[in-house]
């Protein structure tokens, strides 16, 4: 009898644990990132009143007699299922769909969340402004340049420089590609002007020099008289401005203006890219891709050496022989540009940034330009069930989570990150209110096993009367 009131204590007491986790679960219903737990009951231990015996020749084989003592809980899960996305359109802002967790720094202390609700500092550090972690991850390296993001290296803090300047990149690659119409009549020099309108095609666009000042780059195409597949370009830049910029065009590395700015093209009969030759008479190889070098005085920069005008360089790439892909042609269709494209740009400020689904953080300048800044990292474990909470939404690792799998999004199993969304909490009311009702009835019910045995003993005490 006093064992069936110790076993509805435990009962009472181990309800009450089941009921202090729903409660938890519920108050963190709409917890960002929040990940709900689960309470799992598992009987005590048992008093054998005799044991088992094997059968014989004589009678068969009798079970134990045991008399359980109560129940304990068995185990505390966290449910690390898939909270629900919810778009907030707030670029810092982050969720991760599938495996992984966001990895942040409090002092050396590395803490594992999937609470995305994130912000600059007044830094540009990537933040939990409710907290104050720095998110991790990878900035890129200048290499050349260019931007390398490498992720094998150590994580660090994840810095967004706001309002840094971009530095003006002078044009160093000029890619034309046109048609030119085979049908075109053949200008002779001494023409009218309107007669060599009809003759030409003309390519216009701006280019940069060192300083980020625009030139006006014109290629003017006009088909040789007697040549069925051959065009004369000239190359001029800046040709409306006073102070003509003195282009000089040449097949060499070193282009100057006393080479001229005149180049020839000469096509196959398909009407693709054969061969380029320049106003020297030099010829280009017959495969691959084929460019020119061309030079121009910037005007403002330090005079070169020996007291002559500072000339830029870049290279014009008109294609590849024998494509039509992304090269000067001649087909009989209306002369039409292509692409045109160049690498030059003026000075820009950072204005903004963005964040794919890799976690890159491209930096968004207002000259227009576009650079990876940074990668945002993910943690993996073995067993996330293992991780321990240790508030604000936060998990640390422990001796049964394994070691971090620490790296990019979309390997290893981790999952992409969306940008201007929030995880929501995992908690599913329905189920929790279930829960809480069938939990409240086991308490019921143990209660009534105490006052039942109570009953019981009151009776035993009363049998002397």
């Amino acid at each position: 009898m006093m064992r069936s009131l110790y076993s509805g204590v435990s009962g009472l007491q181990n309800h009450q644990i089941r009921m202090d986790v729903l409660g938890n679960n519920i108050a963190n219903v709409n917890t960002t990132g929040f990940k709900k737990e689960r309470a799992t009951f598992q009987d005590l231990l048992y008093q054998q009143m005799s044991g088992a015996s094997a059968p014989n020749g004589d009678v068969g084989g009798v079970n134990p007699k045991e008399i359980g003592l109560g129940m304990s809980v068995g185990s505390i899960d966290t449910i690390h299922t898939q909270g629900a996305l919810q778009t907030t359109g707030v670029m810092t802002d982050l969720a991760v769909q599938g495996n992984g967790f966001f990895v942040l720094k409090n002092g050396d202390s590395t803490l594992f969340t999937r609470d995305g609700a994130l912000g600059l500092d007044r830094n540009g550090t990537l933040v939990n402004p409710a907290t104050g972690y720095r998110v991790q991850g990878w900035l890129a390296q200048d290499v050349n340049g260019q931007p390398l993001l490498s992720t094998s290296g150590a994580t660090q803090d994840i810095v967004v420089p706001i309002g840094s300047k971009d530095p003006a990149k002078a044009t160093s690659r000029v890619d034309i590609a046109c048609n030119l119409d085979k049908r075109t009549i053949e200008v002779p020099p001494n023409s009218t002007a309107d007669t060599v309108e009809q003759g030409t095609w003309r390519v216009e666009e701006k280019i940069y020099d060192s300083f980020g000042s625009p030139h006006t780059l014109r290629v003017e195409y006009r088909k040789v008289v007697g040549q069925a597949n051959q065009w004369q370009g000239t190359v001029t830049v800046d040709p409306d401005a006073q102070t003509p910029a003195n282009a000089g065009v040449a097949l060499g590395a070193n282009p100057l203006a006393a080479n001229g700015n005149t180049f020839t093209v000469e096509f196959d009969n398909r009407g693709l890219l054969a061969r380029v030759r320049d106003g020297q008479g030099n010829a280009s190889p017959t495969t691959g891709a084929l460019d020119m070098g061309v030079s121009f005085d910037v005007q403002g920069a330090t005079p070169a050496a020996g007291g002559g005008a500072t000339r830029q360089t870049f290279r014009i790439n008109l294609g590849t022989v024998g494509s039509a892909t992304n090269t000067v042609t001649q087909m009989a269709e209306r002369s039409s540009t292509k692409a045109f494209d160049q690498d030059g740009y003026t000075m820009g400020y950072l204005d903004s940034f963005k964040i794919d689904q890799s976690g890159v953080v491209t930096a968004v300048y207002s000259n227009g330009t576009n650079r990876s800044i940074g990668q945002i990292a993910l943690g993996s474990f073995t067993n996330p069930g293992g991780l321990e909470k240790v508030g604000e939404t936060n998990f640390v690792q422990s001796n049964n989570s394994g070691q971090a799998n620490i790296g990019p999004s979309g390997i290893a199993g981790k999952g992409k990150i969306i940008a201007g969304t929030l995880e929501m909490s995992n908690v599913d009311l329905a189920e929790q209110m279930t829960d809480m009702i069938v939990t409240e009835r086991g308490f019921q019910a143990n209660s009534r096993t105490i006052q039942t045995s109570d009953q019981m003993l009151q009776e035993l005490l009363t049998l002397k009367r």
